[in-house]
């Protein structure tokens, strides 16, 4: 084992048995990275007090609508559409018309155009054979062959046309032709078709007008990430994954809207998935002709409760106060744009320590802190973990790894087939091989963390060196270049991070252009290490990337690896973000289940109940419950927008003054009485 590798190891948490894990809550320290970890450290509203809270206890207590390129907000406005049920025949009404079909069958006469063609082509003998294949239900064989493929296609089309769809024509090895009349009459002719689906305004497809490329709907999830949400839908109508498309991936514990595009399908079968998705609903059907790409937002709302809020028993504050005037900084000065937490995983090793060995070339190493056995891992692999550091056994431990782990199991499969060397390690080539086996984007996630950090730690020293000041040599994006949208591998981010596939360029502003007025530090922007990339001209920023990354044994400006998936373009980000029509409500509560704002699923059906006058709860035809003024416990609910590729986590950090990592203060869980129940199943689910 390298010294590299060990070193990892000896800094890592001790582990602990799996009950231990789950109880042990008094001692957040050593449960996962921290925010120090990864780069963020610095508050804008240092002299503004925060307050303690929970977020997240519940799903339903984070909300995300995304915003369209219009700046409109997507919400769940129907389930789609009710289908109209075909009419019931009685056995006489199907004879009368099984009959009525024979007469008008017998009676039957291929317009006069049409059979001349069909005589060119096969002769009056055989169209005499095929005119009784389509009375009399029987079978032929022409007796040409065609080898053109074009003709043959003709030929199809013609009979098709000249009988009403309703025969079907076979080419057979020696290009003759097969036919036979198609009792189903499965090929329903295209104004037919129309026809049926016109609504009682005549407008066809049930009312969402002429059929287009690409149909667009909105997706309503709970609980569910936006992948595993396409994933099922594309099983349910056996369509592969790529046909569909969606703006950027949203949050999995939360309840969400966005909107999605499919291709080459009818709205009546994306309607139909109503009746068989659990926790997802489907509804807002418009036909485009344009598919919807990754980036194609512009941002998301959000509706945050943070519940069992309090305020430091110390403090001459009150919660209101601290309210008023954080949300009021919020708005003036914003928040430091820090990717946040998610970006890093949540185990002990954070990805970005991953990234950084990759971007070395240190396979071993970096395979080796995939399969370290650390505390915060799916405790079902621990095992797997062990069985590795102590043997170096691939076949044993791939056994016990689960599948849940792609990584792991990717690097333990590829290892497995390699041979040791004499010594009984493995090669540095069978390391790289088998880290080269994990997915694409799972690789590319490890060197985008490593860019992250160093944003995030360039950023930090930026904002205290300088504070909200433009200064010389700063980057803004240079307008007087068009950006350039390039066709990337979609990512499985969060909500808040959504990977943007448009490449802009920056220019350093001069003196001239800060005396000018027109720059301010929203549009000053830092760039993530990459080969495609300016940093600042401004020396004492450009020599932050140099010193960070010199610790890592690496040189800003050499960002090309040979490894073409780890040579890194980079990208720029707003140092600064600030949200848009920030509102907040001070709540109370007595309940810790109770939920304190409805869904859009929750509003939508009690808006139908009470159109319909059928059963519906009045509380829950707006977005908050009311308040219970005499309730024991006090909660905060925010609402807020957010530009793309920003984390609400970061704007509740800069709010609240408390650490967001897993075990930090804002996700503390101890005083949630459901807490010993739900956490098994969020380990379960959520913990890798």
């Amino acid at each position: 084992m390298s010294e590299t590798v060990k070193r990892a190891q000896d800094d890592a948490p001790p582990a602990v048995e799996p009950s231990v894990k789950r109880t042990k809550l008094d001692d957040p320290a050593g449960s996962g990275i921290t925010e120090t970890d990864v780069g963020i450290t610095y508050f804008l509203s240092k002299g503004i007090p925060g307050f303690q809270g929970q977020i997240k206890q519940r799903y339903t207590d984070f909300l995300v609508n995304e915003i369209d390129k219009a700046g409109q907000v997507v919400h769940l406005m129907d389930k789609g559409f009710k289908m109209p049920k075909k009419p019931q025949l009685s056995r006489e009404e199907k004879d009368a018309k099984r009959e009525a079909e024979l007469a008008k069958r017998q009676d039957f006469a291929v317009e006069p155009e049409l059979r001349a063609e069909l005589v060119a082509i096969f002769g009056e003998e055989d169209v005499g054979e095929i005119e009784a294949v389509y009375k009399n239900a029987s079978k032929m064989e022409s007796k040409k062959s065609f080898d053109d493929k074009n003709t043959r296609t003709k030929i199809h089309q013609l009979l098709r046309a000249a009988f009403n769809n309703e025969l079907e024509s076979v080419t057979t090895a020696m290009n003759t032709f097969k036919i036979a009349r198609n009792s189903q009459n499965s090929r329903v002719n295209k104004k037919e078709l129309i026809e049926l689906t016109k609504d009682a305004n005549g407008v066809e497809n049930w009312g969402y007008g002429p059929n287009k490329e690409f149909l667009h709907f909105t997706l309503y999830k709970e609980n569910k990430d936006t992948m595993d949400a396409v994933n099922t839908i594309c099983k349910l109508l056996r369509t592969p994954t790529r046909m569909m498309r969606y703006a950027g991936t949203k949050d999995r514990r939360a309840v969400t809207c966005q909107r999605l595009s499919i291709s080459k399908f009818g709205v009546d079968r994306i309607n139909a998935l109503n009746r068989t998705l659990k926790g997802m609903t489907v509804g807002g059907f418009s036909y485009k002709d344009t598919t919807l790409s990754l980036g194609d937002l512009s941002g998301n709302e959000f509706v945050i409760v943070v519940r069992d809020v309090k305020v430091q028993e110390n403090s001459d504050t009150s919660l209101n106060n601290i309210m008023e005037k954080g949300c009021q900084s919020l708005t003036e000065k914003g928040f430091i744009n820090y990717f946040g937490l998610q970006r890093f995983g949540t185990f002990s090793i954070s990805t970005h320590a991953v990234g950084k060995e990759l971007l070395l070339g240190n396979w071993e190493v970096a395979a080796e802190l995939i399969l370290s056995d650390q505390e915060s891992v799916l405790q079902k692999s621990k095992e797997a973990r062990q069985i590795w550091a102590q043997t170096k056994d691939a076949h044993a431990a791939l056994k016990l790894m689960p599948r849940q782990c792609i990584a792991e199991n990717a690097v333990l499969f590829c290892l497995s087939n390699q041979r040791k060397e004499d010594n009984g390690t493995y090669s540095p080539n069978a390391y790289y091989n088998a880290i080269m086996k994990i997915p694409r984007n799972l690789r590319t996630m490890y060197v985008h963390a490593y860019q992250s950090y160093i944003w995030n730690s360039v950023a930090s020293k930026r904002i205290e060196m300088h504070g909200l000041d433009v200064i010389v040599g700063d980057l803004v994006v240079d307008d007087s270049v068009d950006s350039v949208k390039e066709s990337i591998d979609e990512e499985e981010d969060l909500d808040e991070d959504l990977r943007d596939a448009t490449f802009i360029r920056a220019k350093a502003l001069s003196q001239a252009d800060i005396d000018s007025g027109k720059y301010s530090i929203t549009d000053v922007v830092l760039p993530t290490p990459g080969f495609d990339i300016i940093y600042p001209s401004n020396k004492e920023l450009s020599d932050l990337y140099v010193t960070t990354m010199a610790k890592d044994g690496m040189d800003p400006a050499d960002m090309r690896r040979k490894v073409r998936d780890f040579s890194m373009a980079g990208s720029y980000r707003n140092v600064i973000q600030k949200p848009k029509e920030l509102e907040y409500k001070i709540v109370h509560y007595d309940d810790p289940t109770q939920q304190l704002v409805n869904t859009d699923l929750e509003i939508l059906n009690n808006k139908i109940g009470q159109e319909n006058c059928q059963k519906y709860m009045k509380v829950k035809l707006e977005r908050y419950m009311p308040d219970k003024p005499d309730g024991k416990m006090t909660a905060v609910i925010l609402k807020f927008q957010l530009d793309t590729s920003s984390y609400a986590t970061m704007l509740l950090r800069e709010l609240m003054k408390l650490e967001t990592s897993r075990r930090g203060d804002m996700c503390d869980v101890r005083n949630c009485k459901i807490f010993f129940f739900c956490s098994k199943l969020l380990h379960k689910y959520f913990v890798h």
